[in-house]
């Protein structure tokens, strides 16, 4: 009887940091999954190139039918603002830009993903299911990252809208830090990062929740989540974060492709004074101009960046087990 009692009081004397009162033991991944800082990097900048290229021509039609002004696209239907590109400039105008978002997304992501995962682990307190921690990890991620991509989204935009103003991503480059200075590179920071926060804490918050309850719907797949789980979940995470912050990125478009193709300038750089702007030119329903293909671009691309990431994550825990085990004498 003594050695049949004995497991139930093991598992706690060899754990070295008393669980909290909320702690569900059948969840055994640890919050910073057993990786190093720089594999979160590698799997986050995998993660987000991947998902930036592959839906990047859905994104060049939520920037053309954003940026209010004389611009070719007038109209705010998706398959308008498709048809006018096309015959605009051809099918190779739906990947102009791409240089430019080759070269941010990858660093950018790189960090996004360390910090919320390092965040994650801090906030956590041992609880994988605290919601409140996943989205403020999610707001310390994206005000990172968007300091590191927020200079190449505002290149990458300007040459989506195209038009011969700039010849590639030097040429924009250059002539923006000729004309209108280092701060253009950064005039939509502050609302980028308002826009951001509350995308990504949705956007994780969602995320974390949808892939426990996928999880507890299919006890199988509990201990080892497919690669659906993650898709699935991201998905739905990012189609609602989308649809919920448009209005701000539509404000962010305005001002990284002022006086570009017809835009219009802003003194201040204000939101007050864009969305003032957009509601005196388009009404209400032009602060959700682009919705659509927002919501298009980023169900899919979640399901992309997360299911990569998780991907990623996966084969450096193999690698970590696999040297860990080739250490035990």
């Amino acid at each position: 009887m003594a050695t049949d009692a004995t497991p139930k009081f093991q598992n706690p004397d060899f754990r070295p940091v008393p669980q909290p009162p909320d702690y569900h033991p059948e969840f055994t991944v640890s919050a910073h999954d057993g990786l190093h800082f720089w594999q979160f990097m590698v799997a986050g900048s995998i993660a987000g190139s991947v998902e930036h290229m592959a839906m990047f021509p859905v994104d060049t039609v939520k920037t053309h039918m954003q940026a209010l002004g004389s611009c070719p696209i007038k109209s705010v239907g998706v398959r308008q603002a498709f048809t006018s590109i096309l015959k605009s400039d051809g099918p190779s105008a739906l990947y102009r830009g791409i240089g430019a978002m080759g070269l941010g997304a990858g660093p950018a992501h790189a960090v996004y993903f360390s910090v919320y995962e390092i965040c994650k682990k801090f906030f956590s307190g041992g609880n994988p299911n605290n919601s409140a921690a996943h989205a403020i990890s999610g707001v310390f991620a994206t005000v990172s990252s968007d300091a590191v991509f927020t200079p190449m989204d505002m290149v990458k935009q300007r040459l989506q809208l195209g038009n011969g103003t700039y010849k590639g991503v030097r040429d924009c480059v250059r002539k923006v830090l000729r004309e209108e200075g280092f701060r253009a590179f950064y005039a939509s920071y502050r609302t980028t990062v308002l826009m951001n926060a509350p995308f990504t804490a949705v956007q994780f918050t969602a995320y974390e929740a949808a892939k426990r309850g996928l999880s507890e719907v299919s006890p199988e797949i509990a201990d080892d989540e497919s690669l659906v789980v993650h898709a699935t979940a991201g998905a739905g995470a990012g189609a609602l974060a989308a649809v919920v912050t448009t209005p701000l990125d539509v404000v962010k478009t305005q001002l990284q492709c002022q006086g570009v193709c017809g835009c219009d300038r802003f003194k201040s750089g204000s939101i007050r004074d864009v969305i003032q702007t957009i509601l005196k030119k388009d009404g209400y329903r032009g602060l959700m101009r682009g919705w659509m293909p927002r919501m298009l671009f980023h169900a899919p691309a979640a399901a992309i960046c997360w299911s990569t990431y998780e991907a990623a994550k996966i084969f450096f825990q193999n690698v970590n087990d696999g040297s860990n085990s080739g250490t035990v004498t």
